[in-house]
């Protein structure tokens, strides 16, 4: 690339291309996708911008392998959140509780920032955007589900329109918290928003 000269160590280091991920990710929740280039990466990692390309030959490519990997994590996440709790409005807590260990680390959930850059995306970015949000509403409306028909949970409207209430109103009190540093002020948000859909006593 452009007379860069890779290294050894850059092509044949097994951890190289999760290293890469690593900082890509943190640098999409900090600055955004469009807010970084190859160069910042290749920098901080000390390795060339060609190691790059090697591994993620664009950064259309990159982008979508981190939305891809981040989809994964969060599923498993949830499938501990899964095994944790069995009551409905737990689970919901376990759900936000996730957004609240992000927002600690001063970051934003990843596809909430490149949900924000939807329009400058490629479109294999934006499909696997759409994927996530898709997939998470989906859980939250089979976890509303079941604690309509438990008794648990008491709400106007379907679940699925309740489940995407709830995912637009934890990624937008996280925008609003993170210019603020104020993690106790989304704690706050995400637990009127949850206990008012507690059955009144």
């Amino acid at each position: 690339m452009k007379g860069e000269q890779m290294t050894k160590l850059d092509v044949q280091e097994p951890r190289t291309a999760t290293r890469i991920l690593d900082v890509a990710e943190r640098l999409v929740q900090v600055r955004g996708f469009n807010g970084f280039s190859y160069a910042n990466i290749a920098a901080e990692l000390q390795i060339t911008k060609a190691a790059l390309h090697y591994h993620f030959a664009s950064k259309a490519e990159l982008g979508k392998a981190l939305i891809e990997r981040y989809s994964t994590r969060f599923a498993e996440a949830l499938v501990d959140v899964e095994a944790q709790y069995t009551e409905a409005p737990l689970r919901l807590r376990g759900f936000a509780g996730l957004y609240i260990d992000v927002l600690k680390e001063r970051r934003m959930c990843l596809c909430g920032m490149m949900a924000a850059e939807y329009e400058t995306l490629p479109s294999s970015m934006q499909s696997a955007v759409v994927r996530y949000i898709r997939e998470n509403k989906s859980w939250l409306s089979d976890v509303l589900k079941r604690g309509k028909e438990q008794g648990s949970l008491a709400f106007e409207g379907s679940p699925d329109e309740v489940a995407s209430m709830i995912f637009g109103a934890l990624e937008g009190a996280m925008l609003m918290a993170r210019p603020l540093d104020d993690v106790s002020g989304f704690e706050s948000s995400a637990n009127r928003l949850l206990t008012g859909l507690r059955p009144v006593s």
